[in-house]
């Protein structure tokens, strides 16, 4: 899995809570630590679903 943030992105902070080992908030804007994607699926799409402006993509392989 690949997960890009767009634009529309907030900086809510509501992903950085779901899985923080993944999504940060930085510049008001979240990032993504991609190293730690693969051991936290099910919270990342959590996270996605969560998002209010729905600013997380997920890109399965």
């Amino acid at each position: 899995m690949n997960i890009s943030i767009l634009d529309s992105c907030v900086g809510c902070g509501a992903c950085a809570i779901i899985n923080p080992e993944v999504f940060d908030i930085q510049d008001a804007k979240a990032v993504v630590n991609s190293n730690k994607i693969s051991a936290t699926e099910d919270l990342c799409i959590d996270a996605a679903i969560t998002c209010p402006v729905n600013a997380i993509e997920l890109i399965e392989y």
